[in-house]
Formats: C-alpha cells, sequence, structure tokens
C-alpha cells in the first residue's frame, strides 16, 4: 500500500472516531504512523484530505448500489433496491454515521456541505438511472431529476423519518408496496 493510500485510511479512520471538526492533522499522522509533512506533500489542508476521503465513500456507495442490482428484474425492483442499499450504507456506514451525529449536533459547515453534496450525487445516480429507464421505455418520460429527488426523499423518509414519529419501524415490504402503489405506479409504461 503507497503512503497516500495509508494517510486515507488513517483520516477515515480519524474522522469516523472524533468526526471532521475534532480531527487534526497531528492525530491523523500518528495513526498512518508519518511525519505530518508527509500528509501534506499529498493533501494541502484537512479540507481537501477530507474530500478526498468522501469521494471515496461515495464511490463505495455507488458500487455496492450497483451490486445489489438483480440482473433482468424490472426498473422498479432494481431502483427499490439500489435505494434500499443506498440508505443501509448511510445507516451503517462508520463514517457516514459519524458526519450526521456532527452534522446533527455541531452543525458544523464542511460536515453540512459534505453531507449535501453526498445527496446531491445520490439524487444524481437515481437521475441517471431514470434516464436510463426511459430510454429502454421502461418508464413514461418525465422530469428526471425531480423523480429522482421525490424517490430518495421519499425512501429516506420510510426508511429513517417514520419511526422517529411512530411506534415501529416499516418493513422493506411495507415501503416497496406503499411506493409500487403510489409514484412507481405513475412512472412505469
Amino acid at each position: 500500500m503507497d503512503r497516500r493510500q495509508e494517510i486515507l485510511l488513517a483520516a477515515e479512520k480519524s474522522f469516523s472516531l472524533f468526526g471532521y471538526k475534532a480531527t487534526t492533522m497531528d492525530q491523523v499522522a500518528k495513526i498512518a504512523n508519518v511525519g505530518k509533512g508527509t500528509i501534506y506533500t499529498f493533501f494541502s489542508n484537512k479540507e481537501e484530505l477530507f474530500q478526498a476521503i468522501v469521494r471515496q465513500m461515495v464511490e463505495e456507495m455507488r458500487r455496492v448500489s450497483e451490486e445489489s442490482t438483480i440482473a433482468g428484474a424490472s426498473f422498479e425492483v432494481n431502483a427499490h433496491a439500489r435505494l434500499m442499499q443506498l440508505l443501509k450504507f448511510r445507516e451503517t456506514h462508520q463514517l457516514y454515521v459519524k458526519l450526521i451525529e456532527e452534522e446533527k449536533e455541531l452543525r458544523t459547515p464542511m460536515v453540512s456541505e459534505v453531507l449535501a453534496s453526498i445527496e446531491e450525487e445520490i439524487i444524481e445516480f437515481v437521475r441517471q438511472k431514470i434516464e436510463r429507464g426511459i430510454s429502454k421505455g421502461e418508464l413514461k418520460p418525465c422530469n428526471s431529476e425531480l423523480v429522482a429527488y421525490l424517490l430518495f426523499k421519499s425512501y429516506l423518509a420510510l426508511v429513517v423519518d417514520w419511526s422517529k414519529t411512530h411506534d415501529r419501524q416499516l418493513s422493506e415490504e411495507e415501503i416497496a408496496q406503499l411506493l409500487s402503489d403510489t409514484i412507481f405506479s405513475s412512472l412505469l409504461v
């Protein structure tokens, strides 16, 4: 493993444990077992290092989502699988969880910006899948950006927010059925 990758792994560990605000370049250097100057040969500051880690996390999210695709399945089935996988990633990835906590508790501007950019990346990913579904004739023509936003926010609300105000979590089957009867029924050809 090269030095740059060692630094990225150490930084991810530090940001996951301490959050963005509390992580220092000294901590990252100590975890990576390198001098602080070595970090600066690859990254000009903490923000650049953080952005590099976030880019890696977004790529991992895409990969995990794509791996949930079921060959030969309908657009609806694959959209559901991909969105559920993205939300599972969001709830289980240590760095993502820490960023959400820090944003809620401290409202760190950099973390708020990063979480917003991750959401934009997810919506763009979904938009591209919708465009592909339209071009294949699986979906009716629509405003793919708005529909991507609606789908992501609907899944987020049902998977994450519902149980905060209700006595139970919705099952994946309940979510799939509800969205099939509403959003997907109006989209599918």
